[in-house]
């Protein structure tokens, strides 16, 4: 958001009338930042052949696929109904890959009758694979480098604990099962983390990465997944995405000539894309006050945004509604059955009861993490694109809470 005038505007669209227009809670996505960060990264990696897939867990709605699409990206998929909203957005399966995790096989088979490219993050997996393709299907190896990072345990996938890929350590059993099926094994991936600030820990992880890519004669790309931090906090620094491009860049060219062969990098930026163009805002229901601190209970909670709940994010939040009020401390809660606190004692301008707060940095696992939690709806989704407001996806009513169920006569 942008301050004009004393009015938070959101890509040039006053954000109040955002809420009048189309209601409150709302989720707002401004395409200027999500090309902003696209060209941003491309620019980091432009000294090596690369592609970006843009990882949809992030934000699958339509028309944020398709606007990513229209910037050059490819995607990154996780399930089946991905890999169907994809291609519904105009992603042709030669653009998506296939990065699931403790999937059945039957489901795997389905992603390989339509064509995408794929990422087998297990052995038992990879030997029903071998057995049933051998090596008629190019195929990527997701790699557990063993390195511990991520802005919270949850969000933290390649270390020792982790469920996600082949360990390092199994790199024995790796290439007996690639060798036994003939296996054509053409990438090796890994992605450690979400929120990751260290570039070190990235550039450590690509050391690791390559290493494990000298064992496979035919590779041609290495997938170096997600992950970089971008800034939360007033006066967070998100990670050095230009130095770390460069750096990687360095280091791969260096590996292309050793193996004689030109060899792209892949990229999974999720968050990164698609975090900072997203505002949530929300219209406060009752300011409460107690012996202890002062609530200000919205009109949303865990059901809408999960994240400050379940990995203790933090998401900056403004009174769009009174900026010349009173700095006063308010713990921002939500109307859920549960203890659903946005934020603890956070300093905001006097909150008054009808006021819209706004909650920075809501694009990435907002939505896509909602429910329906304690029979409530889940809200509407907004596009500002070249200054004007796109409704690309409607409110949730009761019918849609009913849709699926089946009365039984008892």
């Amino acid at each position: 958001m942008e301050l004009v005038n004393n009015r938070y505007t959101i890509g040039g669209v006053d954000a109040l009338s955002l809420v009048e227009e189309f209601g409150a809670p709302i989720y707002v996505y401004d395409t200027a930042i999500i090309r902003r960060q696209y060209e941003m990264l491309d620019t980091a990696f432009s000294g090596v052949r690369h592609k970006i897939k843009y990882a949809c867990k992030a934000l699958n709605n339509i028309s944020i696929l398709k606007f990513i699409r229209s910037l050059g990206a490819g995607l990154d998929a996780v399930s089946l109904n991905e890999i169907h909203l994809a291609m519904q957005a105009g992603f042709t399966s030669q653009e998506i890959m296939y990065t699931p995790n403790c999937v059945s096989f039957e489901e795997l088979k389905q992603a390989v009758a339509l064509g995408v490219a794929m990422n087998i993050d297990n052995l038992p997996l990879l030997e029903q694979f071998g057995k049933e393709y051998g090596g008629s299907i190019p195929l990527c190896i997701r790699i557990n480098p063993h390195i511990m990072a991520g802005g919270n345990l949850k969000i933290s996938t390649g270390h020792v604990d982790s469920k996600f890929g082949v360990s390092v350590h199994q790199l024995e059993e790796l290439l007996a099962v690639v060798e036994a099926h003939s296996i054509n094994v053409v990438a090796v991936h890994m992605h450690t983390g979400s929120e990751i600030a260290d570039a070190e820990i990235i550039l450590k992880g690509a050391e690791i990465l390559i290493e494990m890519a000298r064992n496979f004669p035919n590779l041609q790309y290495l997938d170096f997944g997600g992950g970089m931090k971008v800034a939360y906090k007033p006066g967070d620094k998100a990670v050095p995405t230009l130095d770390i491009g460069a750096k990687l860049a360095e280091r791969v060219n260096e590996f292309s000539k050793e193996r004689g062969r030109e060899i792209e990098v892949w990229l999974e930026p999720g968050k990164f894309l698609v975090s900072e163009a997203g505002t949530f805002l929300v219209r406060t229901n009752v300011v409460k006050r107690t012996p202890a601190r002062t609530f200000a209970g919205v009109d949303s909670g865990l059901n809408h945004l999960i994240r400050p709940m379940f990995y203790d994010a933090y998401h900056h939040i403004a009174n769009i509604s009174n900026l010349t009020g009173t700095q006063q401390q308010y713990t921002v809660c939500g109307y859920i059955c549960e203890t659903d606190n946005f934020a603890w004692d956070r300093d905001l301008a006097e909150v008054r009861e009808g006021d819209v707060l706004a909650f920075h940095n809501a694009g990435a696992y907002g939505f896509t993490m909602s429910s329906q939690y304690n029979a409530r709806p889940r809200p509407a989704e907004v596009l500002v694109h070249n200054g004007k407001a796109h409704l690309i996806r409607t409110r949730e009513t009761l019918e849609d809470i009913l849709r699926n169920q089946i009365v039984v006569e008892l």
